[in-house]
């Protein structure tokens, strides 16, 4: 393995570099704050919740802990060099370009494969409602809407998912709101639970530590999207401002979004309910008396899958891009239109994307589910990069450009190595578990092809530097 070069501060990027800033202080806000709000809140918080009971509390705080560790670590690098690359022009400077390499080339691949999950999702819920349209053809319009936003230019991403994030934070506002009343008795008559559902069908705990565990797994999927900020920060105005005030904000987000709205699903219906399984969030509006809460929640959950695809393909071009102006993509997706979008790279992605798509529709069972579990493990990844990462930029910084330590990271190193000893548990337990087992094992196997690709890519660039010499 070819030694790391000496990593090197740079200043943020210049308008050579392609991009432009056309991203607004109110898109950035939004981003930042819709980000963490994705459909698996509204959706696939309902089997965590069936499956470990009121414990899940515990998994959520412990991973919105390592999140808001993780962002801050990453909030530190992003403000002292906002990049279109974020943590894999970090990891590519501070680790060697095989890292950088490896874990932009992942972070693509999961991203592409979120593509062809959310456009069906979309697909589906619009097809409930118009169903003279097939699943497939909204799936379509779904995918070629979007993509058409992003070749637009980047202002107008912006403002699609800043209406997206506001809807969102809108509705999960609005629920928190009913909640409380509810669990005060304010509203809800006699359905009125106060906390008494957090104990009183089997315990706090009713199926063990290892559902607590098991849990925390699956928490963990719930999470990506945070990092986005980072990314669009190099298209911003203000890109330190923007970063800054995404990172300061993410503790009290997923604090409320997350563990807020998941503690008062628990306090107003029995965890075991049935309904809550399928979809906590409508069970709790039913049972309240809210009308028509299931067309309400399709719509939000609707919103939070365009949300998604959207940032999606976009964290996808933008990741694709930076590989390519580092020299590891081919280099026709670095170049920009007039507007100062990466339109190659926005259509290499979703076409990756649409061939998920097939893939969901022909081979569910098989190719699309191998797909899958192969980006199942890459947001661990990723979050562990950003650790080992920080722990070496944060000594170049200090002896090259301490002045660009605006945000720092809290009781370094020693909240580092928390962080990465906690990712590591995640890993071995995903390891040891025989539901997780094969996600982790994909994921790694991906993880391994891309590295070695990575080798590969660098011993042609010697040889071809030893050539034109």
């Amino acid at each position: 393995m070819a030694a790391p070069t000496e990593p090197t501060t740079a200043p943020p990027p210049s308008p050579g570099s392609g991009l432009r800033a056309g991203l607004r202080n109110r898109h950035m806000t939004m981003i930042s704050i819709g980000g963490v709000i994705g459909a698996g809140l509204f959706v696939g918080s309902g089997a965590a919740i069936h499956s470990t009971g009121p414990a899940i509390l515990l998994s959520y705080v412990l991973i919105s802990v390592l999140v808001v560790l993780v962002m801050r670590m990453l909030g530190e690098m992003a403000v002292a060099h906002p990049a279109s690359g974020s943590f894999s022009e970090y990891a590519d400077r501070a680790l060697g370009r095989w890292a950088g390499f490896t874990i932009g080339w992942l972070y693509w691949f999961f991203w592409v494969v979120v593509l062809a999950i959310e456009s069906t999702a979309g697909g589906t819920i619009l097809n409930g409602w118009v169903p003279a349209v097939p699943q497939w053809g909204w799936t379509l319009l779904v995918m070629v809407l979007l993509t058409a936003t992003n070749l637009i230019s980047v202002g107008s991403y912006g403002e699609f998912e800043f209406w997206f994030a506001g809807i969102k934070v809108a509705a999960i506002g609005a629920f928190l709101v009913i909640g409380v009343l509810a669990v005060l008795g304010v509203i809800g008559g006699d359905h009125a639970t106060g906390f008494s559902n957090l104990t009183s069908h089997g315990g706090f705990l009713p199926n063990g530590v290892g559902a607590l565990l098991a849990g925390v797994v699956t928490v963990a999927f719930s999470f990506p999207g945070s990092e986005i900020a980072t990314l669009a920060a190099a298209e911003s105005d203000e890109p330190a401002r923007a970063i800054t005030k995404a990172v300061n904000s993410v503790v009290w987000r997923v604090t409320l979004f997350y563990i807020g709205s998941v503690f008062l699903v628990l306090c107003l219906l029995p965890w075991n309910d049935k309904d809550v399984a399928k979809s906590p969030y409508v069970a709790v509006l039913d049972h309240i008396g809210i009308p028509g809460a299931g067309q309400i929640m399709n719509v939000i959950v609707l919103t939070a899958v365009l949300s998604c695809f959207n940032s999606g393909l976009y964290s996808a071009s933008r990741m694709v891009f930076s590989l390519a102006r580092r020299g590891d993509a081919p280099k026709a997706l670095g170049r920009t239109s007039g507007a100062g979008v990466p339109r190659s790279a926005v259509l290499v992605s979703v076409i990756v994307g649409f061939i998920g798509v097939f893939f969901n529709y022909t081979s569910p069972d098989t190719v699309f589910q191998f797909l899958l579990n192969s980006t199942g493990a890459i947001a661990l990844f990723m979050w562990l990069v950003i650790c080992v990462t920080q722990l070496r930029m944060r000594r170049i910084l200090e002896r090259e450009a301490p002045e660009r330590l605006i945000v720092k990271m809290w009781a370094f190193p020693y909240l580092n190595w928390v962080a990465i000893a906690f990712i590591a548990f995640i890993v071995v337990y995903m390891l040891v578990t025989d539901s997780t087992r094969s996600q982790m094992v994909l994921s790694l196997g991906a993880a391994a092809v891309i590295l070695v690709a990575s080798f590969i890519v660098q011993a042609r660039r010697r040889e071809g530097a030893e050539l034109s010499a």
